[in-house]
């Protein structure tokens, strides 16, 4: 069976920074107010990044640093509040992505006409408390026994280390150059636009289109560097098979440029991105189905151990012999997450039945309830597939590269397919009317669940694993994030209807006369409505979905009979490969090239082994290792927080350019710029993980 992609990278485990022992305060008063304030301030803030430009900021690392920061005001802070204070922050902002993501969707088709308060805070909740459940044996299955990275987990643990003491590692400084530094890139890029963004190099050859889209993210650059090589050459391999590959055929065997909505003119880098956005990420899609449920195969046996090892426990305790488990492996039970999900079937199925009802399907009382029961424990299903899909792909390569919008489109097209079977001798498909329109609804509701659902899983992985690293108990963690996704799940309502209000999404807007310079493109919300009703109207190109199918079964067959066979130190894994495809290039790229350094800082400091005693040679490792790993997550960090920042101007003018002090004829100037900062961060960083004073 293939193994994850980073497993053989997993470095020594280490003791928690807290001994498991040790006795502190974590879930205080104070820790909860903030937390619930800076996870309403980062659901919303993220909320406008996210329907302006498709994309989300993980907040674990920002609301680190400002916990940081206010807690100190008091005389005794805890480095365990602090954690709970990002992990209940966190949640606010994962409740927003997963929502944003998907229910505009509803407005985009036509479906509502404004966001309906209550039918949102009951999918954000019923979708984060299922997540948040869900990932309590994936926790053991993920961290404690799969050892993935989970980069942007170590990144916080690493960032509260430092700030709980100066003193705790000569090594601190790193992290705060690598702060500093990346908040003026961010700040110089997105605010100022002095430096670019991306550097892109686009051109036609004999009518087919090539060239590369390198994002200068200092934030992914840390990224890959924390999960190393073995993640960055998978990631390499879906970067040729999407860009090398697929975009070059298409572009001279597929639609041209006008029949792709383009003008005729169009420029290769427009046609290119064109092909990406309608073709190419299917593809991804269908990878990430086959990859995803090849992952959650190789999942059974440790969260079946983790289920088993629970209800073990709950046997002893009623026996009398029960022995107390380590306050860091102290879990919330079995017993209640089980109870909890069926608990939350009841909710969703209301919602379900407030859809359907309305729809006027022609199906009898005893059919339409089966059918509802069996779409509600369907979506349970998919749920816990999708978590533990996210939280998979989360350890390999991070919060914010990971394509929850992929895994939603996967749910939903299976949850579509679940639909037409089991409707499909009484409704004819093919068609748009009142029917279609009610179950494409439907759909995307299920799909909002799932998003959200997926997102926690991804994101309450990275805070359990910064958790294991300091010393936190799991399930303190796991009650303080159901604060938090309550305290998100109550506002981001209001905060669609408000944004939606003043600028339109969509291509809709609430009243005429709207400029649509200002609208929202809510980019993946736009998608989830095409797919759902291309699904149900069949309209829908499924070969590129089952072409991404096929890609997965082939890296499958050659990593399971080939590489595993032979032992080879690279294995194949069809998630990152996946990946590569989903993934813009310019989000990729960065991550690869952090790989990379990782690598190569790595292979130098393995050639001083000949030339330094042994205790030389250790003392050399271990030190390069830290240094690149604190300005790695220093990088993240300030890139992170720059961005949520950003986020306030940018809402409060309505105008992403708000800050801008050159105009468009500065363009080419900002991309040298950028490229030569970027590429400064990047030998420095080579530097810190290859040398470092042994004197020190």
């Amino acid at each position: 069976m293939a193994q994850p992609a980073n497993t053989q990278e997993s470095s020594q485990k280490l003791e928690p920074y807290i001994p498991a022992t040790a006795n502190i305060s974590e879930i205080t008063i104070k820790s909860l107010i903030l937390g619930i304030i800076l996870a309403i301030l980062l659901a919303g803030s993220n909320a406008y990044l996210g329907l302006k430009m498709g994309q989300t900021i993980s907040a674990s690392i920002p609301a680190a640093v400002i916990s940081m920061s206010i807690l100190r005001i008091f005389r005794r802070s805890s480095i365990l509040e602090n954690n709970i204070v990002q992990t209940i922050a966190s949640a606010g902002e994962v409740v927003a992505a997963g929502i944003i993501f998907t229910i505009p969707a509803l407005v985009v088709m036509g479906y509502w006409d404004h966001f309906d308060y209550w039918k949102i805070t009951l999918v954000g909740l019923i979708g984060s408390i299922l997540g948040i459940l869900y990932s309590i044996p994936l926790r053991r299955a993920l961290i404690v026994e799969g050892e993935l990275k989970f980069p942007e987990g170590l990144a916080t643990a690493e960032v509260l280390k430092a700030g709980e003491s100066n003193a705790q590692s000569q090594g601190v400084k790193y992290l705060v150059f690598g702060a500093i530094g990346a908040s003026i890139i961010k700040f110089c890029q997105s605010g100022l636009h002095i430096f670019g963004e991306t550097l892109s190099v686009w051109f036609r050859a004999g009518g087919a289109v090539f060239g590369f889209n390198n994002g200068l993210s200092l934030s992914m650059i840390g990224a890959g560097y924390i999960v190393g090589l073995k993640v960055a050459i998978n990631l390499l391999v879906g970067i040729i098979i999407a860009w090398f590959v697929a975009v070059p055929l298409y572009s001279l065997f597929g639609a041209t440029p006008v029949e792709m909505g383009l003008d005729a003119n169009a420029g290769a880098f427009e046609y290119a991105m064109a092909i990406r956005a309608a073709k190419i990420r299917f593809i991804g899609v269908g990878g990430l189905v086959i990859g995803g449920l090849w992952a959650l195969i190789s999942l059974i046996k440790p969260i079946k151990s983790a289920i088993a090892s629970s209800f073990d426990a709950l046997a002893k305790a009623r026996q009398g012999v029960a022995v107390k488990p380590l306050r860091t492996e102290h879990d919330i039970p079995m017993t209640l997450v089980i109870l909890g999900v069926i608990i939350l079937a009841i909710p969703m199925t209301i919602i379900f039945n407030s859809i359907l009802g309305g729809a006027g399907l022609p199906i009898d009382g005893i059919k339409y309830w089966s059918v509802l029961g069996f779409l509600t424990v369907a979506a349970l299903v998919i749920g816990f597939i999708c978590a533990s899909i996210g939280g998979y792909m989360a350890g390999i390569v991070g919060s914010s590269a990971n394509p929850i919008s992929g895994i939603t489109i996967g749910a939903i097209l299976i949850m579509s397919l679940l639909v037409v079977i089991v409707l499909g001798s009484d409704i004819e498909f093919g068609q748009a009317n009142k029917e279609t329109l009610s179950l494409s609804a439907m759909v995307i509701l299920v799909g909002a669940v799932v998003a959200v659902c997926a997102a926690f899983g991804c994101d309450n992985l990275q805070d359990l694993k910064s958790g294991q690293v300091l010393g936190a108990t799991p399930w303190k963690q796991q009650v303080v994030l159901i604060v938090g996704a309550i305290a998100g799940a109550l506002v981001v309502a209001p905060i669609l209807e408000l944004l939606f209000d003043a600028y339109g999404m969509g291509g809709v807007f609430p009243r005429p006369g709207m400029d649509p310079a200002h609208a929202l493109a809510a980019p993946q919300a736009t998608l989830m409505a095409s797919v759902a009703q291309g699904i149900f109207e069949q309209t829908l190109d499924w070969s590129l979905v089952l072409i991404g199918v096929g890609i997965g079964i082939c890296v499958l067959i050659i990593d399971s009979f080939i590489l595993a066979k032979n032992h080879t130190a690279y294995r194949l894994s069809v998630l990152a490969i996946s990946l590569g495809i989903y993934l813009p290039m310019d989000v990729v790229l960065p991550l690869v090239a952090g790989g990379l350094l990782s690598h190569f800082s790595q292979k130098m400091v393995k050639k001083q082994k000949a030339i330094l005693s042994p205790e030389k040679y250790t003392l050399l490792k271990q030190k390069t290792e830290r240094h690149g790993l604190l300005f790695s997550a220093g990088m993240i960090a300030g890139d992170a927080l720059i961005g949520i920042l950003l986020a306030i101007p940018f809402a409060a003018y309505q105008n992403t350019n708000v800050l801008a002090i050159v105009g468009p004829s500065f363009e080419q100037t900002a991309t040298i710029l950028g490229t030569i900062a970027f590429a400064a961060f990047c030998y420095y960083l080579y530097l810190l993980g290859s040398r470092s004073k042994l004197e020190d």
